[in-house]
């Protein structure tokens, strides 16, 4: 890739932040909003037709992020405004005829000298031909004539055709001379002389600038358009405030402020770090030996711009002269490895360094915009399409109603990672949600990922449960995922990794550890000390798997308990053994104060003297009104708790009560209830 184009302009910073503020909508009044086809249809046809305009407005309004840090420190140095913008705008433009003149120079020189170059080429095109890889070539080639001409040797059709006798031509008349009536034959030829007009001075400077005429326009126009744009900078932002939207000013103009700071630190570090690169090419050309290094270093630092293709293209065209040049290959080999190394250095080194790892763009998005700008522009389009689409999705993640360009074209997941876990276990893809689990477990531990992801998924499928729109099939897919889900993950540590997230945070938040497993007292380690008993939801027993297997990964023995077999018709029949607490697990969302005070007075009667531990898990934004209405049922629980998190709390904080009653051994047995 020619350009990977990061965002942010700072080390480990993204271009665009994480979570920024949404724009509310500007209050104008509204017209009744046409299709979005017709509109988006609209909106290219004009860039089309009109890309002789657009195009160099497109140019200075990037060039405009470039020169707006040099325009502020000029003005910090107490320099007007009109100054300031006119010295940045000069100094611009003498970089650019500049680099004009020395690329005309340099391209001339190189057009001279190709005639020269032509010699060594046919002598390495001979060499190649004697070698072993030139027979081969021919023996392909060979193959290729014969299959086209239906296996028959060549000449083969005119060996068996008769020679036939050449027909003598017919005599002709002589033709007359220029000028001469043939009825006239003593008649003597007119000398005819044409002459033609001495072009005026005019016509001889429209010849001589015609070909300059519509690029020095096109510059004309590209800084005026900037002059403007520098001058009215405040202006435009308001403008762009109050289209954006008015009523929140605060934010709207913090969003706007931040994404044209970003994205002028953006442009100038990849428009610097670029010529860099150019300048580095260029002195090692120099060094090589190949000619014109001037020309190849501009334009190795041009094709940096260009996406995917631009390392190849700014790679190309050196390595040909160089083996154009020398009747060797050793020139050709030396460019050849100075590309490979100088590339890869300033794209997975350098780049990440200065300004992050990515441009906010998906891959797809980068290519997409690179075919579509070029299919709009041509050439220029291609420079400018990553730049052009970061610009867009900057736009779409601070202004509400522009947010489908940071859907479709920015890198950020486009569900949430609870939604992306819900909807794999919901297609029954268990290689798909341990993939997921194994990318979420890179930056949070394994209990943290349950709890705030993997519950939360089962918060949502149990919504759509209660509403009746999952069948029978998908409930046992979901169920099924879940299952080999829990068991691929029994083996994982549930230590935190530490890892940072994308954007320098962490995913998930620690969970508590509890003392150590050496630490426990013995009634807590044993087979059956804590009985995780799944409600009769059907997603109710993988909650209580999970619990147990966290638990069980802090030295905790447990057991984990199905609804049937706590249900009226076998409480009898049940063992609790050598239970030290009872933690009923229950995400169902419809009548569980009845049910689930019924099944804890079971268990109460059946352990009298363990503590129940009643869990509602739902998500964090209904867990407090769920608690609530089951504390107006008045069960009979001993504790309840509204999350995976705050039953682990409570499990160890019974365990630390139990450590704490016996501090002279730490680890004292304690009288464990009978088997009933």
């Amino acid at each position: 890739m020619g350009t990977r184009t990061p965002v942010g302009a700072q080390p480990g910073h993204a271009l665009v932040p994480p979570r920024p503020a949404r724009v509310t909508a500007a209050e104008t009044p509204r017209t009744t909003s046409a299709s979005p086809i017709l509109v988006g249809a609209t909106i290219v046809a004009v860039l089309y037709f009109g890309r002789e305009i657009f195009i160099p407005i497109a140019i200075a309004l990037l060039l405009s992020f470039v020169l707006t840090p040099l325009v502020n420190r000029l003005r910090r140095l107490r320099l007007p405004r009109l100054m300031a913008v006119g010295v940045s705008v000069l100094l611009t433009l003498g970089i650019v005829g500049a680099m004009a003149t020395l690329i005309g120079i340099q391209a001339a020189d190189l057009a001279g000298d190709i005639p020269r170059y032509r010699t060594t080429i046919e002598r390495k095109i001979e060499g190649l031909r004697a070698s072993p890889v030139g027979h081969v070539t021919d023996y392909i080639a060979n193959i290729g004539r014969a299959l086209h001409n239906g296996g028959k040797e060549p000449g083969q059709d005119q060996a068996k055709e008769p020679a036939k006798e050449p027909q003598q031509a017919a005599p002709q008349a002589p033709e007359a001379a220029p000028g001469l009536d043939p009825a006239r034959p003593g008649q003597k030829p007119v000398l005819v002389e044409v002459s033609s007009t001495q072009p005026g001075p005019l016509e001889t400077l429209g010849t001589l600038l015609s070909p300059v005429l519509q690029p020095l326009a096109t510059v004309g126009i590209v800084f005026v358009v900037l002059l403007f744009v520098l001058m009215q900078r405040e202006d435009l932002r308001d403008r762009m405030i109050r289209l954006a939207g008015s009523s929140d000013l605060h934010r709207t103009t913090g969003a706007i402020d931040d994404a044209a700071g970003r994205l002028s630190r953006y442009f100038v570090v990849q428009l610097a770090l670029n010529t860099a690169f150019g300048v580095v090419i260029g002195i090692g050309l120099y060094f090589i030996g190949v000619p014109n290094p001037v020309l190849w270093a501009i334009f190795a630092a041009l094709m940096r711009f260009v996406p995917y293709l631009g390392a190849f293209l700014s790679a190309l065209l050196p390595i040909t002269l160089a083996a154009a040049v020398d009747p060797g290959w050793n020139m050709m080999i030396a460019v050849a490895i100075l590309f490979l190394i100088l590339e890869p250095l300033t794209g997975q080194v350098f780049e990440p360094i200065f300004y992050g790892q990515s441009t906010g763009l998906s891959p797809f998005a980068v290519l997409v915009s690179a075919l579509f700008w070029t299919w709009l522009w041509g050439p220029v389009g291609l420079l400018l399409s990553t730049p052009l689409t970061v610009c867009l999705v900057v736009l779409g993640r601070h202004v509400e109603h522009l947010e489908f360009l940071d859907v479709l074209f920015g890198d950020r997941p486009a569900l949430t990672p609870v939604q992306n876990f819900y909807q794999r276990i919901l297609a029954g893809d268990s290689e798909e949600v341990l993939g997921h689990a194994e990318l979420i477990l890179q930056q949070c531990s394994l209990s943290s990922y349950y709890d705030e992801v993997v519950l939360k998924a089962l918060e949502l499928a149990a919504r759509d449960a209660a509403r009746g729109v999952l069948t029978a099939q998908q409930k046992g897919a979901m169920r099924t995922a879940l299952g080999e889900l829990i068991a691929d993950l029994s083996d994982r540590s549930d230590a935190s990794t530490g890892t940072a997230g994308e954007n320098g945070e962490n995913a998930c938040s620690p969970m508590p550890i509890g003392p150590a497993p050496d630490a426990l007292p013995q009634a807590w380690t044993r087979q059956g000390a804590v009985l995780c008993i799944s409600g009769r939801g059907f997603l109710d027993e993988a909650a209580a798997m999970i619990l147990a297997q966290i638990l069980e990964k802090r030295g905790i023995g447990v057991r984990t308990v199905p609804f049937s077999d706590a249900s009226t018709a076998r409480i009898g029949r049940f063992e609790p053994g050598p239970a030290r607490m009872a933690c009923v697990v229950s995400l169902a969302l419809n009548g569980e104060p009845t049910h689930l005070r019924r099944l804890v007075q079971r268990l109460q009667d059946r352990m009298p003297g363990v503590p129940v531990l009643l869990g509602l898990w739902l998500a964090q934004n209904g867990q407090s009104d769920k608690v609530a209405r089951a504390k107006d049922g008045a069960t009979a629980a001993t504790d309840q708790v509204a999350s995976l998190r705050e039953a682990i709390e409570a499990v160890l904080g019974a365990v630390q009560a139990d450590i704490a009653a016996v501090p002279e051994t730490g680890a004292a047995r304690k009288p464990e209830p009978a088997d009933a």
